[in-house]
């Protein structure tokens, strides 16, 4: 039938009794399965992390400037980066400075979950936030 068609004949489930078989172009259907792919391949979320940098002795004006930042990111659904940068001999402040990204973890808690401890690389004091779940 599929010969006088024109068609390929293709096995289903070989394992049934007995084996199920289809009737249909096959190179059309390679083709569908690819477009579908790509397809959900498009549609598939890309992570957009955005970096807050600051230091350990920011200001309490500019604190607040760069949380009502982070907090529109995260509404966008980017994750945040919020990094402190130590300078000289302002490492001697670490504690310090993971005071402060804590504290910002715990301002963002509504908007916000922290993904991980403060973590110090190099001079570098580093924390990710996640957006939570839309509903």
């Amino acid at each position: 039938m599929a010969e006088e068609l024109g068609l390929d004949l293709v096995e289903i489930s070989a394992k049934a009794d007995p084996p199920v078989c289809k009737i249909l172009d096959y190179q059309k259907y390679l083709y569908q399965q690819r477009k579908k792919a790509k397809e959900m391949k498009q549609n598939a979320s890309k992570v957009v992390i955005k970096e807050i940098r600051f230091g350990p002795n920011t200001d309490e004006h500019d604190f607040q400037f760069k949380l009502k930042h982070a907090q529109e990111f995260l509404q966008e659904g980017s994750k945040v980066k919020a990094s402190i940068f130590f300078r000289g001999r302002s490492i001697q402040f670490a504690a310090q400075g993971e005071k402060q990204l804590l504290r910002f973890a715990v301002e963002l808690e509504a908007y916000g979950r922290a993904e991980n401890m403060p973590v110090l690389e190099g001079k570098r004091m580093t924390m990710m936030i996640a957006p939570l779940k839309k509903k």
